[in-house]
């Protein structure tokens, strides 16, 4: 079952009206969105106050975005994507209407969209993955590590998205694999997942992975568990010279197999000694890695990761206002002490930045690695809790339940009783009633 709707707020239609426009910017495809789904998307009664707030419809759409309905560089996934986004909480995709079990109350709510790129349809989802991961949480101390690309390779990457995330993937990984094995360092087999962003704050393209760790692992003839020491785990120089080492030597390797793709400013790169000069560059100067000193156990890691591993390029909450053309959303300014800043784009930069994000179909942005990985899991995961149950000096605490559950139903807004879904819903159906009133939209 789709989840249930919630009334939007101020900020979260913003990407949603200018998908409506430009998802159906292109008249002559039969996707582009046309026809009755335009109908019944938002409250009629929904009139903007002010050219300060975001239009809460189509046809709200004040004049001047009609320019945008003519971008050439909207491309299929785009439309795809925008037009999801839209669609997302409304009749267009149909719905169920819900029943109080006490007083009777009822109630329409409009299924989501599911769509990864969808603001409002990771909750649920995070929901999900932290529930299906409580059980795999060792009790021992966590480490947060982050790897992240130079500038000078985001061109490149974004002409070859699924190859260099899929290299970061592998590079970070294995650099991680490589220096906990070496004795000098920690001498064990360490285990951790890691998620892919590809944005920093402003929505520029900042390709990097999150790695959560446990801050030790198994020894190599997996009699025992080792426990890294409390302040550090592994050497940050280290980790950056051999992560940079190894992607560099996977773009060679996919240089000379043919797999690199090369456009527009790129193509003169496409030449074996102009490649071979670029690659140079990019050891003049360390690659960044960031790693946090170990912190708590399976209960803080709970709620750190809810922070990273369902996140889009940008959340409901940070967009502030649709005015004359512009978006302005809220950013952290890292560099003045993560100060609260605004930033105003035009509408056709916001969208641009906002869809360099988009995932290669079927890519897979969360991957698990060493005693966590699929082929392993199964045998050395419980090895693992065996030994940490059995070793000394563990302070950290077993992972406590979550505050927050995953449910497929909501309580009645009337008399905080349980709503059940009495009856099916299509979008015909449901263009032939009135939209459903905030207040009687599903939390």
């Amino acid at each position: 079952m789709r989840a249930a709707a919630s009334p939007r707020t101020a900020g979260e239609t913003i990407i949603s009206d200018l998908g409506v426009a430009l998802a159906e910017s292109d008249s002559s495809s039969a996707r582009s969105g046309r026809g009755p789904y335009r109908l019944g998307t938002r409250q009629p009664d929904s009139k903007p106050q002010s050219t300060n707030l975001r239009p809460s419809s189509t046809s709200d759409l004040p004049s001047e975005f009609l320019i945008f309905l003519e971008i050439k560089w909207i491309n299929w996934q785009h439309q795809k994507v925008l037009l999801a986004i839209a669609r997302c909480r409304t009749a267009a995709l149909g719905g169920h209407r819900d029943q109080c079990s006490d007083c009777g109350h009822t109630a329409i709510s409009y299924n989501s969209c599911r769509n990864r790129h969808c603001p409002r349809c990771q909750g649920n989802a995070r929901l999900r993955w932290l529930k299906a991961r409580e059980q795999e949480l060792l009790p021992t101390r966590y480490v947060h590590a982050v790897f992240t690309l130079p500038r000078e390779l985001a061109p490149l990457a974004l002409q070859n998205k699924r190859l260099i995330y899929n290299l970061l993937f592998h590079a970070s990984a294995e650099t991680l694999l490589e220096i906990a094995r070496d004795p000098r360092h920690l001498g064990a087999e360490i285990g951790f997942f890691s998620v892919l962003h590809s944005w920093n704050q402003r929505l520029q393209f900042h390709p990097h992975v999150h790695c959560v760790l446990a801050a030790g692992g198994l020894a190599p003839d997996h009699s025992r568990w080792i426990s890294a020491r409390r302040s550090f785990f592994l050497p940050i120089g280290v980790l950056s010279r051999v992560f940079r080492g190894k992607f560099v030597a996977g773009l060679r390797s996919a240089f000379h197999r043919g797999m690199l793709q090369f456009h527009g400013n790129l193509l003169p790169m496409a030449e074996p000694r102009a490649f071979a000069a670029w690659l140079r560059v990019l050891f003049r100067h360390d690659w960044v890695v960031y790693s946090k000193r170990p912190f708590g156990g399976p209960e803080h890691v709970l709620r750190y990761l809810g922070a990273y591993t369902h996140r889009v390029a940008i959340s409901n909450r940070r967009l502030v206002a649709l005015s004359q053309g512009n978006v302005t959303f809220q950013w952290r300014d890292s560099a003045h002490g993560n100060t609260k800043r605004l930033m105003t784009l035009e509408v056709e930069e916001f969208l641009r930045r906002f869809l360099l994000h988009l995932l290669p179909r079927g890519f897979m942005r969360i991957r698990n690695f060493g005693f966590l990985a699929n082929r392993q899991r199964a045998i050395l995961l419980p090895l693992c809790f065996q030994l940490l149950h059995g070793a000394e000096n563990i302070t950290a605490s077993p992972a406590s339940p979550p505050t927050h559950q995953t449910q497929s139903l909501w309580n009645c807004p009337v008399c905080g009783g349980t709503m059940h879904v009495v009856e099916r819903l299509t979008a015909a159906q449901l263009l032939l009633r009135s939209p459903p009133h905030p207040e009687q939209c599903a939390a």
